[in-house]
């Protein structure tokens, strides 16, 4: 925590700057900004209390608050909707949280070239409820939709529900307004052009500051893509009698040649029986099905009309049933509540407890799916079985991955309830193992650590960094682009652990 004399001259600075309306140091400001919706900062929450919270409205409001965070050496962290699942909010060492929801502003649409210029504190629901009115979509659809803010997005490098159709969060932003952490101000993106996708000239800096979880500077304006709004959108489930029925349907559903597939998404054994015992699961489902697919078609009526065929087809031949147009709308619209159901969460044994809902994610190529399977799932019940009551094993999603195209790489995520309230240090030391063991899996079979989260939370973290980064020399650099851009350390310090650069000075 920082030093009395130094925490009043920095609130008295930023009341100057900001009004003290946006300058916030009671408890119940500082303790709702010192977590993220995963488990485990809440049980340690005086660990990550930051000190001041501020609610600049512009551009020019974090140029000030940089600069007086760099003239007192405390730390910044900037938040949007709190809805990642790695931490990357969460104030490792105090200091500032930057609350982004006030640089909420749509600056301009332009329908001619098809872009929406924004400030990043918009989130995605209300920046679509403004472009539906005019026809157009922003097509970044992530599970936290409803809270999650275009900044969050751009800071985690977020994955779209409908990436393989239309892009992730990498592939939607244009360009960017772009504060460094000494508080200069960029603009990045392709070439110098506001609006230009394509350039050939310079460096493609964009990429830097997308999926820096915070740690070199702040996105305080963005250029979009926009989309004509789809006019069909069909969303089909198919069940399986096994999931090496649905993986091989998958493989063939992906790689048929429809431009209108948007979305491939296995449900393997293990989700399909916890979604039989929740009782806010919307899947009705028989005895027998043990493997679900949800496939989704976006396009023209006449497009999706002639893909529906070929979806029916391929799922048949693969051995797969149609659930039904009530069922398959039905979730695919639920898409965006999931974050609710674990908290009704009933265990294996009947039980209802309140389990807070982990993710462990990662980008596994298609040929490796089965085999980390099987691995992630031995590791997570051999916790389950040692915790009694602790862990629950929720099964897995595998999503498609791959930008603009349904095959490749998949979005592997396997969720695990926890029981945060009778969490013990013991019991927290072996949930770092167990993370730590479900990454070495991901290294081992060539994928990444993270697809869309961000990998910088404890167990991950280490194994991103020495085991997957590491022997390729791109943390070295990663160190050396931090020390550079950011001399003073104050941008969510030691997040992918970072605080190396410094310390090796």
């Amino acid at each position: 925590m920082l030093s009395t004399e130094v925490l009043d001259r920095t609130v008295q600075e930023l009341v100057d700057l900001l009004g003290k309306e946006n300058v916030l140091t009671e408890m119940r400001h500082k303790v709702t900004r010192s977590a993220s919706c995963s488990p485990f900062p809440v049980q340690r929450w005086k660990d990550h209390l930051p000190d001041i919270v501020v609610l600049p409205s512009t551009t020019e409001d974090v140029v000030g608050i940089v600069k007086i965070a760099n003239k007192y050496k405390v730390p910044i962290v900037p938040r949007g909707g709190g809805s990642g699942l790695a931490d990357g909010a969460v104030p490792l060492k105090h200091g500032i949280v930057i609350d982004i929801k006030k640089m909420n502003q749509i600056l301009e649409i332009d329908e001619e070239n098809m872009t929406v210029t924004v400030q990043t504190g918009i989130n995605l629901l209300r920046l679509n409820e403004v472009l539906g009115k005019l026809g157009y979509w922003h097509p970044d659809d992530p599970a936290g939709y409803i809270n999650a803010t275009v900044g969050g997005r751009i800071g985690c490098s977020g994955l779209s529900l409908v990436g393989s159709g239309h892009g992730h969060t990498r592939d939607l932003v244009v360009s960017l307004k772009h504060v460094l952490p000494t508080g200069e101000v960029i603009h990045v993106g392709e070439g110098g052009g506001k609006k230009i996708r394509k350039s050939a000239v310079g460096y493609r800096l964009k990429d830097l500051f997308i999926g820096h979880q915070g740690t070199l500077g702040i996105a305080t304006e963005a250029v979009l893509e926009i989309f004509p709004r789809p006019e069909a959108v069909f969303p089909a489930f198919f069940a399986f009698k096994s999931f090496e029925e649905n993986y091989k349907a998958v493989y063939k559903l992906g790689t048929s040649g429809l431009k209108t597939l948007s979305a491939l998404i296995m449900y393997d054994e293990r989700k399909i029986e916890y979604l039989k015992r929740d009782d806010e699961a919307f899947i009705p489902l028989r005895d027998d099905d043990r493997s679900v697919i949800c496939t989704v078609l976006y396009g023209t009526n006449a497009e999706v009309n002639e893909a529906k065929k070929v979806i029916f087809k391929i799922a048949k031949e693969c051995g797969g049933r149609y659930l039904g147009q009530e069922m398959s709308e039905g979730d695919w619209a639920s898409r965006h509540d999931r974050y609710h159901i674990p908290f009704h969460g009933r265990r294996a044994d009947g039980q209802v407890v309140l389990l807070s809902w982990h993710c462990e994610d990662a980008a596994i190529n298609y040929s490796e799916l089965p085999r980390v399977k099987e691995k992630w799932h031995k590791i997570v019940n051999k916790y389950v079985e040692k915790h009694d009551g602790i862990f629950d094993n929720w099964g897995m999603f595998m999503y498609t991955a791959n930008a603009y195209k349904p095959w490749g790489d998949y979005l592997v995520e396997i969720d695990i309830g926890v029981n945060e309230l009778a969490m013990t240090e013991e019991i927290w030391q072996d949930w770092l193992k167990m993370k730590e063991e479900i990454a070495k899996v991901v290294v081992e079979h060539e994928g990444t650590i993270s697809c869309c989260h961000g990998g910088t939370r404890p167990g991950d973290e280490e194994v991103v960094i020495y085991e997957e980064l590491g022997p390729n020399g791109n943390y070295e650099l990663m160190k050396k682009i931090k020390k550079l851009l950011d001399p003073n350390n104050i941008m969510n310090p030691n997040k992918y652990l970072l605080d190396n650069a410094y310390k090796e000075e």
